[in-house]
């Protein structure tokens, strides 16, 4: 799969977000190394704590399918900038793959990173 093909999935799942009160929809696709591809939105809620972000909903969906050897995650947003995972994201990503690789997309571009720069100091016991 290619950088532009899992971008598209994460572009795709925007479309599902429930964002009543940023207006900000975001998707993420997330690949396994095993080529499985998941996909999710961010989903608000009135109590803003309760809201979940794009990429941990992928996360979970992959992690309750068995799925836990992430290689890559494509993360869209259709901002100003490109859409980074915010910190909560990058801590949850970091259990699971700490070097992951990050697209980070917006309106038909992308760059991409490691976790471990965007996040070079994650907690672990």
């Amino acid at each position: 799969m290619t950088d532009r093909d899992l971008i598209d999935l994460a572009v795709q799942a925007s479309k599902n977000a429930y964002v009543p009160y940023s207006h900000f929809p975001v998707g993420a696709a997330l690949e396994c190394a095993d080529g499985t591809v998941f996909t999710g939105c961010n989903v608000e809620n009135a109590a803003l704590g309760s809201t979940i972000c794009a990429e941990r909903t992928a996360v979970c969906k992959a992690v309750s399918e068995g799925h836990r050897d992430f290689i890559r995650i494509a993360v869209y947003g259709d901002g100003e900038g490109y859409c980074y995972p915010c910190g909560a994201c990058r801590q949850f990503l970091a259990e699971f793959a700490p070097e992951i690789e990050v697209l980070s997309a917006k309106s038909g571009r992308y760059v991409s990173n490691k976790l471990s720069e965007l996040m070079p100091y994650t907690f672990h016991f």
